[in-house]
């Protein structure tokens, strides 16, 4: 058997694991989340939280793989990535291993771009969608917090109108982190 599953006359979809996309606006909380969630999972082998990778500096926020534009170019070129776009003036990669884990049976959860929904609907057997969001005051306020120069200007990001996917799961981030952390675990688990 190929480990490639055939689902309602749909071939070449990876499966049979989980692909658990946390997108969202900037300053929703999605890396927080993500964080939790990694510390409350961090028993089950069967979750796996890939490192993206992303030209700019590495931050107490994130758990990304900080590359040059050039580096990230050469990861490209090399077919190193499962997903990549643009945003904010940087560029954003997904490690191509996530692909074994999805084939070996694992649930794998990352932040990605809205845009990558659909693309991942038709590439992989069970997609589960996850919207972190918060309203529009509290992302400035998390934003402005954060303090980071290569975010750009706030009301940029804010404006940043993206047309996506409806998803799956939708958690409003505006109670504490360890609430909305569970919902996210929720998601993964398919509870």
């Amino acid at each position: 058997m190929s480990g490639i599953q055939t689902i309602s006359g749909v071939s070449d979809l990876i499966g049979p694991g989980r692909l658990v996309l946390v997108v969202g606006p900037s300053g929703a909380g999605k890396d927080t989340l993500i964080r939790l969630a990694q510390e409350a999972c961090s028993g089950d082998a069967s979750i796996v939280f890939p490192r993206r990778v992303v030209t700019r500096e590495a931050s107490t926020f994130e758990n990304n793989e900080a590359v040059t534009p050039s580096q990230f170019g050469q990861m490209l070129a090399r077919g190193e990535f499962a997903f990549q776009w643009e945003a904010h003036g940087l560029r954003y990669g997904v490690p191509r291993s996530l692909v074994d884990d999805i084939r070996a049976g694992r649930s794998v959860v990352i932040n990605v771009s809205r845009i990558i929904i659909d693309s991942a609907r038709r590439s992989y057997a069970n997609v589960v969608a996850v919207l972190v969001t918060a309203p529009r005051d509290t992302l400035a306020r998390r934003l402005a917090e954060r303090g980071r120069t290569s975010d750009g200007e706030i009301d940029g990001r804010l404006r940043r109108a993206v047309v996506s996917a409806m998803p799956d799961v939708v958690i409003d981030n505006i109670g504490t982190a360890p609430a909305a952390a569970g919902k996210l675990i929720d998601a993964i688990k398919g509870v």
